[in-house]
């Protein structure tokens, strides 16, 4: 099995803060780092470091070297990744005391994907590859249609979670990996029970994760089977960007790996709660021996 990530690639401007800006406020920042990210990046990099061979579909602009160069750095295959000619996706990124974080993206060349991307892309890779998917780049619903027809295994983290999703099949799409937002978004409800059921009703083929933050994860495999729970580990955090990247990543390599739903929210939870205790996107993902050895 193939995995491709099909996603953003973004300049992370991280600004360490008291507390986040409120309107009409001005403030200083107690430093500014600057890191490799996006959802895509992120995710890429945790499927790797648990342990998978990974493909990079994606843009950058002229400015995106140090994006190129780390997926490179981390054994990832960036051949499907184009230069455009303008300017790189990038975020800019509050972090507060409590490590939590507020973020503000602007998509640059990760708007630029076209289907004619899409197809030279796909055309590598075959039924029963994975491809993972977000919603920070442009056509979005076109990529899921096509993997789906390809008899690619499709994940979908509709993140940031926004009108664009409602374009979005959901019937091609084998694992849904949301958050309480997210999931409230697309049920239109805001208990976890009934997000759950309402999701599973009207798509009765979908293998669903929600995350709770601190709280653990659910998965609800497809066909109503028994769901599972896993409590999140307790520790202290210093930055929460890329958890939720990190648990995709660790998720999806151990299910599809072993098939085991508990063992997959075990490793999964325990590689974001070592994430979170770290600074930075990229740089707080763990490998998978440092997971095992927690």
């Amino acid at each position: 099995m193939k995995m491709v990530v099909f996603g953003s690639l973004n300049i992370d401007k991280t600004y360490s803060m008291e507390e986040f800006v409120c309107p009409g406020q001005t403030v200083s920042a107690l430093k500014m780092e600057e890191f490799c990210g996006g959802k895509g990046f992120n995710q890429a990099i945790a499927l790797r470091r648990a342990g998978n061979e990974v493909y990079f579909a994606g843009a950058v602009g002229q400015d995106g070297g140090m994006l190129l160069e780390k997926l490179k750095e981390n054994g990832i295959d960036s051949a499907h990744v184009k230069v455009t000619s303008g300017a790189t996706g990038h975020a800019i990124i509050q972090v507060d005391r409590q490590g939590q974080n507020c973020i503000i993206i602007l998509a640059g060349a990760n708007g630029e994907i076209t289907e004619d991307d899409v197809e030279q892309t796909l055309a590598h890779f075959a039924a029963g590859d994975l491809i993972v998917l977000q919603n920070e780049i442009s056509c979005v619903p076109y990529i899921l249609r096509r993997a789906h027809e390809k008899g690619m295994i499709v994940a979908f983290n509709p993140s940031p979670y926004n009108e664009k999703i409602a374009a979005c099949d959901l019937g091609c799409v084998d694992y849904l990996l949301v958050n309480e937002t997210e999931g409230a978004g697309m049920s239109g409800k805001t208990q976890v029970e009934d997000m759950l059921k309402a999701l599973q009703e009207k798509y009765p083929a979908l293998n669903i994760v929600l995350t709770l933050g601190g709280d653990g994860a659910v998965y609800q495999p497809k066909g109503g089977a028994e769901r599972c729970f896993r409590q999140a580990n307790k520790v202290k955090a210093v930055d929460t960007t890329a958890a939720g990247d990190t648990f995709t990543g660790f998720f999806l390599s151990e299910i599809l790996r072993h098939g085991n739903a508990d063992k997959a929210l075990e490793v999964a939870t325990a590689a974001a709660g070592i994430a979170v205790t770290r600074k930075g996107a990229e740089p707080s993902i763990p490998l998978l021996s440092e997971v095992e050895s927690h």
